[in-house]
Parts: C-alpha cells; structure tokens; sequence
C-alpha cells in the first residue's frame, strides 16, 4: 500500500497519460505494420483460392486504415497538446518510455526510489 502512495506522489498524472498515450501509439503502429506483412504473407501463399485471396486483401486494407488512423490521432494529440499547452508526445522514444516504466516498476516493487540504493533494476 505504501508504495502505492509512492508513485502516484513521485509521478505525477500528466507523465502517467503520457506515457500510456506513447504506448499506445506505438503498439497501434508496430501492429499495424505487422498486420500488413501478414496480410502481404497470406496473398502470396493462397495458391489463387479466391476466399484467402478476398481475406488477405481485407487484412491488408484495415492494415492500411489502422496506420491512418494511428497517423492522425498523432496529429490531432499534437494539436490538442499545443492548444492547451501539454507536450503530450515527449515520451515517444523508445528510450524515454522504458526508462519510465523501468522507474515505475522499481518503485512499484521495491518501494524506494531508483537512486537509491537497494532499488532493484530490471534493466
């Protein structure tokens, strides 16, 4: 319970949205674009089968629209950032999003801060 209190005093909720928004948008991209080598996969390997052929494309079409839809909702956090004055895609480095969850997850589990020591690192 008590490291509970810890991180939501030494994170504070802007740095929480941010992270999960950081997060979310590179899971949706990164499936995305995997979604679209899958469906690429299973039109070369449908043999002419008109029902895979049909599959394939749909998966590569809502492949496509996803990754629109990934690309502008950057856009429209970005605008909605500037008009109310947030930088909500700071974290959106891969470098920045794991040293934030490496830093929640340690205070999490041990309780402490990650300067300190004692602190376990899962890094």
């Amino acid at each position: 319970m008590e490291s509970g209190l810890m991180v939501t005093q030494e994170f504070n909720i802007v740095d929480l949205i941010n992270l999960a928004v950081a997060i979310a948008i590179i899971l949706a991209g990164t499936l995305s674009v995997f979604y679209i080598f899958v469906g690429g996969i299973s039109f070369i390997l449908s043999g002419g089968q008109e029902d895979k052929i049909k599959q394939a494309v749909h998966t590569i079409r809502y492949a496509i629209i996803g990754l629109i839809v990934t690309i502008m909702s950057v856009t429209i956090i970005k605008i909605v950032g500037y008009v109310f004055g947030f930088d909500l895609l700071s974290l959106i480095s891969w470098d920045r999003i794991s040293q934030l969850m490496s830093d929640l997850i340690d205070r999490i589990v041990s309780g402490s801060s990650p300067g300190m020591p004692g602190s376990g690192s899962l890094r």
